[in-house]
């Protein structure tokens, strides 16, 4: 089976640690700014409560969009240790370099990412 370059891995990674390091902190950043946080919540008052909870809807949607990126990135670092990075998961095949420097995170190649999405 063909693989990556380490050199092209080794950038990969990087840039992945440093995507992972990000997303860690816009998750603490947004959990910071959630109105229904313990501190918070104690100072609320009646009046504020609906807002709250439409803001704390929207902040919980952000906390999980920034999950499931970090869970994708986590997942993209093993498969670079494990030597699997970079193969779809579907056919096997190689994915396109220029699918993967768009999105690094990238489990299946274009075409069956489009067969999937019908």
């Amino acid at each position: 089976m063909q693989s990556f370059p380490s050199e092209i891995l080794d950038e990969v990674k990087t840039h992945l640690i440093r995507e992972q390091q990000e997303v860690t902190k816009q998750i603490e950043v947004v959990s910071d700014q959630d109105p229904f946080t313990e501190e918070r919540m104690n100072d609320a008052d009646a009046g504020t409560e609906a807002n709250e909870t439409t803001d704390h809807d929207r902040f919980a949607a952000m906390t999980d969009e920034l999950k499931t990126k970090l869970e994708a990135i986590k997942s993209a670092l093993i498969r670079i240790e494990d030597g699997s990075y970079g193969f779809c998961d579907e056919c096997k095949e190689m994915i396109d370099t220029d699918r993967l420097s768009i999105l690094p995170t990238a489990t299946l190649c274009l075409s069956c990412e489009q067969k999937k999405k019908k």
